[in-house]
């Protein structure tokens, strides 16, 4: 087994912008008259990593486009991959196993092998051991896992014991490979006759004759979540479910994915939000490695050491760092509150819209101030940040004195600029944002060939670094993995304070929320009718106020701190709820 492969990403290689194959020129193999780096049929470059050597890692460095990576693997590694995409792509070891009776998550950060992982799970995508051309077969895939528990899983797979659905991650597609009402899409997929009452445990009854084109991403997501369960099936997988959900949305899908595990059903979870994946998973398998280059799936573990592992970032019985820095949480963010200096304070006002009406409650933002909007959809809150940011015209003006201010919007528009356009003032912040952000390798793309995390890493990163008193961000976790998620909460809470400004961020992500902020905005109503506004809150108060109509309490894991939701009606739950102190920083 060799322990280095060499990654071309095609998409970056410039042989023109480079002057002719400057890998090639430099590359110590091919100097000495080995063919290692070739010209490929597509006019790109080719490795034939049989031949390179530790020397030729030169010609990875002096790639001005970063489109060769050079990566050594893990020592431990001593097996050939379950799949690589040809020729000289990513590389994917070992897989997670689907248990009947559990619901089984998978955390790691995007690029990693995730999606590609429950994809062969499925039988959507066969595996072709590291051999190109190669698709195993059942009877491979039983003998290659001989003696683990994927073993059992693949006889079963073979037998046509398991029967798959599968929900991807993309639902935003399903408009374009569709048409037709709800109603219609949910009665094809429904084999159980259950489509009025899976609609109904999911809230979709309202949307069931709407045309699919016209939903929103969160009624899209669950009507995807339901097309998935009225299939019969017994193993059940979910790629990112809580996309595009509120906070109450996600507790009830949960609630619900959790209910689908029992002795003849598996469930498995691919998800971002820590709480969520927490509060409906059983088990845990990280997966880590490099983006875009190879992911390396670890053992199971049970979701509390799971999830303190990732945070950890070292996996103690498999001796394998993965990241040189663990991620800690603040046992009590009420500490955070000290008085600043004020910034801006905002009247009350009454604002309607077509048949929605917004109660804005007099509010004051101080600097420094790291502000986390929470809320349902459909209950104003984005309508607020437009009507801050001067996006929507009120009779009277909110804010009582003109600042400056800079919007990321929820929805990102992509056009065909380059990168490095947009981001003229964010590479003065190399250590601050091009850094942390990973900004470099997007600069000379397109925007309208960015992913959705890489679009919302250069709007956050535009955002940031404009000349701005307030800065506002409409779900700025969309799209980003669990890594990405706790930076961007870093750079965000770093540079307010060394700018002395102040921002507002609204999100659906609790961890991320509770990671970041100083205070919380909480808005109440009725989706699509009406809303109201309530703080700003310091945290404990503003979590209590938050939770309350949640009807969940939660606790401080004892080793890393992190926001946790009680199962309910536990001892905790109950005491919890006693004292009225539903959100517990002790």
């Amino acid at each position: 087994m060799k322990h280095r492969i060499m990654i071309v990403k095609k998409d970056k290689c410039n042989p023109v912008g480079c002057g002719g194959y400057l890998c090639m020129r430099v590359s110590p193999s091919n100097r000495a008259g080995k063919e290692a780096i070739v010209k490929d049929v597509d006019g790109k470059v080719k490795v034939n990593e049989n031949v390179i050597t530790d020397a030729d890692r030169i010609a990875a460095n002096k790639c001005p486009f970063e489109a060769l990576v050079m990566v050594n693997l893990p020592e431990e590694l001593n097996q050939e991959p379950i799949h690589r995409y040809p020729p000289n792509g990513f590389a994917l070891f070992k897989l997670p196993i689907p248990i009947f009776g559990k619901v089984v998550g998978i955390i790691g950060r995007n690029g990693i092998g995730k999606s590609t992982a429950m994809k062969i799970l499925g039988g959507l995508l066969k595996p072709n051991f590291g051999e190109e051309g190669k698709e195993a077969t059942p009877k491979e895939l039983v003998q290659h896992f001989k003696g683990t528990e994927a073993q059992i899983f693949f006889e079963k797979l073979e037998k046509g014991e398991v029967v798959v659905s599968y929900k991807p991650q993309h639902v935003d597609q399903i408009p374009k490979q569709f048409n037709g009402t709800v109603r219609d899409l949910l009665k094809r997929a429904d084999q159980k006759d259950k489509l009025e009452e899976i609609a109904d445990m999911l809230d979709i009854v309202p949307v069931l004759d709407n045309d699919i084109k016209e939903i929103s991403g969160g009624e899209l997501q669950r009507v995807a979540i339901a097309a998935t369960v009225l299939k019969k099936a017994n193993l059940y997988l979910f790629d990112e479910p809580s996309s595009f959900l509120d906070i109450k949305q996600r507790i009830n899908v949960s609630k619900f994915i959790k209910s689908l595990a029992n002795e003849n059903t598996a469930v498995m979870v691919i998800e971002h939000d820590l709480i969520i994946l927490d509060y409906m998973t059983d088990l845990i398998h990280l997966m880590y490695g490099e983006e875009g280059a190879y992911g390396i799936t670890s053992l199971a573990k049970t979701t509390k050491a799971g999830i303190n592992t990732y945070l950890d970032g070292y996996i103690k019985d498999e001796n394998m760092r993965f990241r040189d820095h663990p991620i800690k949480f603040e046992k009590n963010p009420e500490m955070k509150t000290q008085k600043e200096e004020k910034l801006v304070n905002w009247d009350s006002l009454n604002f309607s819209l077509g048949h929605f009406n917004l109660e804005i409650n007099e509010g004051e933002i101080e600097r420094h101030d790291v502000i986390g909007i929470l809320g349902e959809n459909g209950i104003g809150k984005t309508t607020f940040a437009k009507i801050i940011a001067g996006e929507i015209n009120t009779e009277k003006e909110l804010l009582e004195k003109k600042l400056k201010i800079s919007y990321k919007p929820q929805y990102l528009a992509q056009t065909d600029e380059l990168v490095a356009m947009h981001l003229k003032n964010a590479l003065k912040y190399e250590i601050q944002l091009a850094r942390p952000l990973n900004l470099k390798p997007l600069m000379m793309k397109q925007m309208n060939q960015l992913s959705g995390g890489e679009l919302q890493r250069v709007a956050i990163a535009e955002c940031l670094s404009a000349d701005a008193d307030l800065y506002l961000l409409d779900e700025p976790s969309a799209y980003l993995d669990v890594e990405q998620r706790l930076v961007i909460s870093k750079v965000i809470k770093e540079m307010m304070m060394e700018k002395g400004k102040a921002a507002l961020i609204i999100d659906h992500d609790l961890l991320f929320i509770d990671y970041l902020s100083k205070k919380l905005l909480v808005f109440e109503g009725i989706p699509a009718r009406k809303g109201v506004t309530f703080g700003p809150y310091d945290m404990v108060q503003g979590m209590n106020h938050f939770l309350n109509g949640l009807e969940i309490t939660f606790r401080r894991d004892e080793e890393s701190n992190r926001p946790r939701i009680n199962k309910p009606d536990s001892q905790k739950d109950k005491e919890q709820k006693s004292a009225g102190q539903l959100y517990y920083t002790g």
